[in-house]
């Protein structure tokens, strides 16, 4: 195998690809990058769950596929001069030429890494910059906990023309529904898609539009010659919509900006996983924290409220996540009581807003 291809364009496909690579291979060879160069170059990565492909053009003298260690060649790559790349195999090498700079590089074994899945047909297409303010918006409340994989993902609801993304780890639920072009009137699907996995393709892939496609147990993901496949999760989740829904008495708009900076700064006194106070009156919020070891702050922020002052308290980190998946001036906290869950919705609000955020309140002390 022998080809020659621009040093940037190769850096930045190689770096694309790494991203699907596993952290603790379960086989030595699932850490590498498989190139394929025939009329253009295409780097392969796969780790049963996750595929990454990219096809970059390429000046190809002698088709070919080699294994190359994935995160070596990411680091070589990144660190070339601007100068054409060279790579060519020989023997148990893959020999890398980029200017005065040369690297020989021990492949791996092409014929034992497994067979990259197809794509699933395709189902529909997204602009890449709302799929991925939509991702980002939901995505912080996706679980960590691998030992409860069902709230690690992002549910992706379809019905027609109108999408709805959620995801929730028991102390809040973030949903943004929005609108996407599909190949067929009327389609309907649900999946289960692990919030990792879409988190970095909406960020890699926010530049285009992204074309959906969805099988039997997988979902891929399509954009400027570049493609991800994700095994999905079991289908099972809460039914998030019928708790966005409710009767609420007590209603604040605040501006977004003033609110999570003052926030931030009253949380630099709070202990971990304590909670901020917040105080409704008309007019304003009082906003404290502290009280323990450190110290104690407050700061009040205006605030218009319809309804009855309240005292009510949340996690920060939990609070501060709703209200930056919030793309108006202003939002609103829609509440019942101290003891009950609020809802951040953006203003000016509809009747159903396309992004919601329920926050567990903690109890005062």
């Amino acid at each position: 195998m022998k080809f020659q291809v621009n040093r940037d364009v190769l850096a930045d496909a190689v770096a694309w690809v790494a991203r699907a690579l596993p952290n603790r291979p379960a086989m030595p060879v699932l850490s590498g990058l498989l190139l394929t160069a025939e009329d253009d170059l295409v780097l392969s990565a796969f780790d049963y769950d996750v595929s990454a492909r990219a096809s970059i053009e390429a000046d190809v003298a002698e088709p070919g596929r080699v294994l190359i260690p994935g995160r070596i060649l990411a680091e070589i790559t990144r660190s070339l001069p601007a100068e054409p790349v060279e790579i060519v195999t020989s023997g148990s090498e893959a020999v890398l030429t980029c200017g005065s700079a040369e690297f020989g590089l021990l492949t791996m074994p092409v014929e034992d890494f497994p067979t990259l899945p197809a794509m699933p047909p395709k189902i529909g297409a997204i602009g890449g910059g709302i799929f991925a303010t939509a991702v980002g918006q939901v995505a912080p409340a996706a679980s960590r906990d691998e030992t409860l994989p069902m709230l690690t993902g992002i549910r992706v609801d379809i019905s027609g023309e109108s999408v709805t993304m959620a995801a929730t780890d028991r102390y809040r639920i973030a949903a943004r529904e929005f609108g996407w072009r599909p190949e067929e009137a009327g389609v309907t699907a649900a999946a289960m898609v692990p919030a990792r996995v879409l988190v970095e393709v909406a960020r890699s892939l926010r530049g285009g539009e992204v074309s959906v496609a969805l099988g039997e147990g997988v979902a891929g993901f399509e954009s400027v010659g570049r493609s991800t496949t994700v095994r999905l999760l079991d289908e099972q989740f809460i039914d998030y919509r019928s708790r966005l829904t409710d009767d609420w008495s007590i209603r604040a708009d605040l501006r977004v900006a003033p609110f999570i900076e003052a926030i931030k700064r009253v949380a630099l006194v709070a202990e971990r996983n304590t909670a901020i106070r917040l105080s409704f009156s008309q007019g304003q919020v009082l906003i404290q924290a502290g009280g323990g070891d450190i110290g104690r702050g407050a700061e009040v922020v205006d605030a218009e409220l319809s309804g009855d002052p309240i005292q009510i308290a949340f996690q920060s980190q939990f609070l501060l996540d709703g209200l930056a998946g919030v793309e108006t001036e202003l939002v609103r906290l829609n509440m019942q009581s101290p003891s009950r869950p609020a809802l951040i919705t953006e203003v000016p609000g509809d009747a159903d807003p396309v992004f919601r955020y329920l926050v567990m309140s903690l109890r005062l002390t």
